[in-house]
């Protein structure tokens, strides 16, 4: 079958293209897909490099790829609920960048919805479901969620908007009106940073929900521990609020390494499967129904996948990556 392989850590170019990969078979509980689109993520290459070892271990040969939309090509032991033919989307356990892959965690795809959107959704919709669950931000209370433009940041803006947060979202200017399409309030990255959260969100941050990196875990324990004037009936929530919790368990990254050094959640491991069946069960209805959108970058052919995984480390690239083996 046609597949991307590596056998060692390194940059894109220890990616290869091959047309003879054995295809896997299901074991009891799992199932075979045959792979329609393979959303492409910043974990793929950081994968490859070797740096998320602790999350996502890795065996060589390695086919990179989590997420998947297909179609069910055969059923392993005691599997029940599906059938041949059946559209899904879901998780991967030997690789989604392959024509065919092998997946335990799968949820039907709704009629309607494009192979393309469908491959888009599990990572960045468990990711910005999981994280604001840890945080547990509630309607009435504001957001501060760093890198809001990104696939997983845009998700994150547009379920807790749908909650009833208010979101303050970081992001490059061009991507301003973007955000304000999606129902936040937009700020600048860089130099000033805090101070411009604290001018959209006067009565102060409840949480940050770190997606982008690049040294804000600082800024985020800055904003909550000072938050902004308001008046006296929200410095009295936030005082009781800090005397409930701990301000830093209300900061969660899944793009900054440094985490721990500053005594903050890096959440970066999937959470319990039915509950991720749940949620993206609930998301894939979501985007069939036009509430919850991706925004697509570009669709390219499998055997362009070192170049597809260069042009996402680049940080340039404003959408979601999709492969189609």
């Amino acid at each position: 079958m046609e597949a991307i392989v590596y056998e060692q850590f390194g940059g894109p170019e220890v990616l290869r293209h091959t047309a003879g990969a054995a295809v896997p078979e299901p074991g009891p509980g799992e199932v075979r897909v045959k792979v329609a689109a393979v959303g492409v993520n910043p974990v793929d290459w950081k994968r490859r490099y070797g740096w998320v070892e602790e999350f996502y271990p890795t065996t060589f040969p390695a086919v990179p790829g989590l997420e998947f939309a297909g179609t069910v090509d055969r059923l392993g032991e005691g599997v029940t609920g599906l059938a041949v033919g059946d559209e899904v989307l879901g998780w991967t356990k030997t690789g989604a960048y392959a024509e065919y892959a092998i997946a335990d965690i799968i949820v039907p795809k709704p009629a309607g919805l494009s192979w393309e959107t469908a491959a888009s959704l599990p990572v960045a919709g468990e990711t910005a479901q999981r994280v604001l669950d840890l945080l547990g931000v509630r309607a009435g209370e504001t957001l501060f969620l760093h890198g809001a433009a990104g696939v997983v940041g845009s998700v994150g803006v547009q379920l807790a908007v749908a909650a009833g947060v208010t979101v303050v979202g970081s992001a490059s200017e061009s991507n301003h009106a973007y955000l304000r399409e999606l129902g936040a309030i937009p700020v600048a990255y860089g130099d000033g940073l805090a101070d411009r959260v604290r001018a959209a969100a006067p009565d102060g941050v409840d949480a940050v929900f770190d997606a982008a990196g690049h040294g804000v875990l600082p800024v985020a324990i800055e904003l909550l521990g000072g938050g902004g004037p308001g008046g006296e009936a929200a410095a009295k929530e936030r005082k009781e609020r800090k005397e409930r919790k701990e301000r830093k368990e209300r900061i969660v990254t899944i793009a900054d390494v440094e985490a721990e050094k500053y005594g903050i959640v890096f959440s970066g491991s999937l959470g319990d499967p039915e509950a991720v069946r749940a949620g993206l069960t609930a998301h894939a209805r979501g985007a069939a129904a036009g509430t919850l959108t991706v925004r697509l970058a570009d669709t390219l052919p499998l055997k362009e996948a070192a170049r597809v995984q260069e042009l996402s480390e680049s940080g340039h690239v404003r959408g979601k990556l999709i492969l189609i083996p």
